[in-house]
């Protein structure tokens, strides 16, 4: 399948995205201190295990994302140049 251009690139700044948005995510998760991700034991919660679940799902998907934009990218690069060198 091709994509063009604007395509490609937004699913790479996607994939981008998706890494500063959820690494973000679990460090603020692991240092909450609202008593909703750890118990008083400190234990983690329900509400711990499954924002995590979450964000290693989305931070996967993103990345599955960000590679096919990044691979997308690539292959517009190379036809372009393949098609200004001139055919001996």
């Amino acid at each position: 399948m091709k994509r063009n251009r604007p395509v490609s690139w937004f699913l790479l700044a996607f994939g981008v995205w998706s890494w500063f948005i959820w690494i973000t995510f679990v460090k603020n998760l692991w240092q909450d201190g609202s008593g909703l991700a750890f118990d008083d034991a400190g234990d983690p919660t329900g509400y711990f295990w499954v924002h995590l679940t979450l964000a290693i799902v989305s931070f996967l998907l993103g990345t599955a994302v960000g590679v096919i934009g990044f691979r997308s990218v690539r292959a517009l690069r190379r036809v372009q140049r393949e098609q200004q060198q001139p055919t001996p």
